[in-house]
């Protein structure tokens, strides 16, 4: 038999999902059978698939050892890089600033080296962040921004923040504010644009039109301009709604596409001056909180911006 103590990390979750973080070698068709036949119990008593578990519970689970059998730790996180700007930390979070051409999270090509790699490097050799102490919860990014992307990204150090910041995400309660390098003059100076998108999931591309189509949402981008060159215009970027790759894509819907990208254009401007960069920055972050955030209330109201800003110096040298 083992015993699981819930935590403040690992609360206010289904059973059955923390069983499958806390013993991944369990088989899903057994884990669903031991709790019908009550050798998994919640404080001793029979519980179901949806008990949502509370701190101070005990999870006890009789069933065979062999499922509860570990190798010496090998974090694989312990393999990613040392860099890691931070822009703000404390017991509760980190605001970080991703480099262009950093994945934040593995993929089919790069698996160990990434944003989420090197923070939780950080808080482990920090102190910060013990596996072998967690039995669920790790920490993680709450947003997330391409490869091709720089700018801010928060990571959360406990459970109770990332479900605050997903929230709070997901109401649009933190303003995020973009800068990009768009090609050609603007036709004004400030504009609020609306328009319709369709993301295509197998292609990972998304689709604007004008006018309402099946499938579609609403997209609501707004632009400053801060400069103007003779093929190119520095904009500051407000997101009125967030959708996937929404800047590029209505910014190249409406013949003004990104410096770099290849993907909404044919980057006819950034192949004739060898620009192999996407022009584009997540640069300042705002905390504006119209509902109560718990435990990251005292951040309502404040403001975080990038360190370093590599746009400024890029459209400075474009002719």
């Amino acid at each position: 038999m083992k015993k699981f103590e819930i935590s403040k990390n690992d609360a206010n979750q289904r059973l059955d999902k923390f069983i499958t973080k806390s013993v991944p070698a369990l088989p899903a068709n057994l884990m669903y059978k031991y709790i019908r036949l009550k050798r998994i119990k919640v404080n001793g008593k029979r519980a179901q698939i949806s008990t949502r578990l509370h701190c101070g519970d005990a999870v006890e689970m009789y069933i065979n050892d062999e499922f509860f059998e570990s190798t010496a730790p090998d974090y694989e996180f312990l393999k990613a890089g040392k860099k890691l700007d931070i822009v703000y930390e404390d017991e509760n979070l980190l605001i970080l600033e991703k480099r262009v051409g950093l994945l934040c999270h593995p993929d089919n090509k790069e698996y160990t080296d990434t944003l989420i790699g090197r923070a939780l490097r950080y808080l482990y050799e920090k102190g910060e962040y013990n596996p072998d102490k967690e039995n669920s919860f790790t920490p993680s990014l709450a947003n997330r921004i391409d490869r091709n992307t720089g700018g801010l990204v928060l990571c959360a150090k406990n459970a109770e923040t990332l479900r605050i910041l997903n929230q709070k995400i997901k109401d649009r309660e933190i303003e995020k504010t973009y800068l990009c390098i768009a090609c050609g003059t603007m036709p004004v100076k400030e504009e609020t644009l609306t328009a319709y998108l369709y993301k295509d999931e197998a292609k990972n591309k998304v689709t604007v039109k004008n006018k309402p189509f099946p499938g579609a949402k609403t997209i609501i981008t707004k632009y400053k301009v801060l400069e103007q060159k003779r093929h190119f215009a520095l904009l500051e970027i407000d997101l009125l709604t967030g959708r996937t790759h929404q800047i590029r894509a209505h910014l190249a819907h409406i013949g003004h596409p990104l410096l770099g990208d290849g993907k909404y254009s044919n980057n006819t401007e950034g192949k004739k001056i060898g620009y192999k960069k996407q022009a584009l920055y997540s640069y300042k972050l705002r905390f504006a909180f119209t509902t109560d955030a718990g435990i990251l209330e005292y951040l309502n109201g404040k403001a975080f911006t990038a360190g370093h800003v590599p746009l400024y110096e890029d459209f400075a040298a474009l002719q």
